[in-house]
């Protein structure tokens, strides 16, 4: 049996992005553990878990609603991403892959958010 949200190709992506998100994280030094790669982990996870919860809602606009979290916690990850780049512990080849990610993942939520009326 399968849930409504796992058909959703922004949620498969949002698991990627959660993924990679907690691969770069362990590359961080250890005193960033409970800093920013605490804070990457939770916002990449969030997108994923907000897409989830809110299609098993009970109208479009709740399911809007949790878009919008999840596209929020979206721009969080770029925002970790830019902070890390600046702290010199994201490589400029993970910063590009991750932030052309999120940048499909942006398009992608407001896509959904569209189609639903």
């Amino acid at each position: 049996m399968s849930f409504k949200f796992e058909k959703l190709m922004v949620w498969q992506k949002a698991v990627d992005l959660s993924f990679e998100a907690d691969c770069l994280a362990r590359l961080f030094p250890i005193d960033e553990r409970f800093a920013l790669a605490s804070q990457i982990r939770r916002a990449a996870d969030s997108v994923s878990l907000n897409i989830a919860e809110g299609s098993t809602g009970q109208s479009n606009a709740e399911f809007k609603r949790f878009l919008n979290i999840a596209l929020r916690s979206n721009i969080e990850v770029v925002g970790c991403l830019h902070l890390g780049k600046r702290r010199n512990i994201i490589p400029a080849d993970s910063f590009n892959s991750l932030y052309k990610l999120c940048e499909e993942i942006l398009v992608m939520i407001n896509a959904l958010k569209n189609s639903l009326k």
